[in-house]
């Protein structure tokens, strides 16, 4: 015998349709515990469990005593550059360097970009915002023999505007890896989100024009506030 979805899911998948398909402005007013209780002729509990459904999923957003909300909608980002991505939806980049400097490569990076044992590189950690909203954080790193003077350059713009027009290397293709988890306390601070918040861990490796990998980083992003697009190409099956 099948067995049917619990309550809460289904109307969250009304609710959250009604959310996309009315194309609800965001901060507009969702109906209560006690009207959704009503309408679907369910318990409080059951309508509560919804809402809390769709606040996870970033959909909505409470603010007590005066209810629950539509939340702006999710930056729908492609693997690539930040800056480009946020103007392209019609929002302004902006980014707030955190820390920078000249170290030796974590293994991840030495890795990435094939590095000697002696060699350096050049790492920034930076929190980036979509208009004054934080959305990310950022973890990059560069191979110093490649960026020589990038520490005293401006590193609040865009870094691969900063790799073109300084350094003459022309990022061509990314890959990255895309990862569910929990954020940490101190990021979540910095983020503006509440403790233990889901957020997306991207680790991305960039590549120029000759196949270098001349970028690698680590990028946190809030999970309500993120999307990302990927597209693949579907082989054709082998008969056999």
């Amino acid at each position: 015998m099948t067995k049917e979805s619990p309550r809460y899911v289904a109307i969250a998948a009304e609710l959250r349709d009604r959310i996309a398909g009315e194309k609800l402005a965001p901060h507009t007013l969702m109906p209560s515990e006690r009207e959704l209780s009503e309408a679907y002729e369910v318990s409080r509990m059951t309508a509560r469990q919804a809402l809390a459904l769709l606040e996870n999923e970033g959909y909505v957003y409470r603010r007590p005593p005066r209810g629950t909300f539509v939340a702006e909608p999710r930056v729908p980002f492609h693997i690539g550059s930040f800056s480009d991505e946020i103007i392209r939806v019609g929002r302004r980049p902006a980014a707030q360097l955190l820390w920078a400097e000249e170290r030796e490569p974590t293994a991840s990076a030495k890795a990435a970009f094939d590095l000697a044992s002696s060699a350096r590189v050049h790492a920034l950690h930076r929190l980036r915002f979509a208009d004054d909203e934080p959305i990310a954080l950022e973890t990059t790193y560069f191979p110093a023999d490649l960026t020589p003077g990038l520490l005293s350059e401006p590193l609040t713009g865009s870094l691969w505007q900063l790799l073109r027009t300084r350094y003459g290397v022309i990022p061509v293709s990314a890959q990255a890896t895309i990862q569910s988890i929990v954020i940490d306390d101190a990021s979540c601070t910095q983020l503006r989100i509440r403790s233990a918040s889901s957020g997306i861990l991207l680790t991305r490796w960039t590549f120029d024009e000759a196949g270098r990998c001349v970028e690698f980083a680590r990028d946190v992003y809030r999970a309500d506030r993120a999307s990302f697009q990927v597209e693949a190409r579907i082989p054709v099956p082998v008969d056999e």
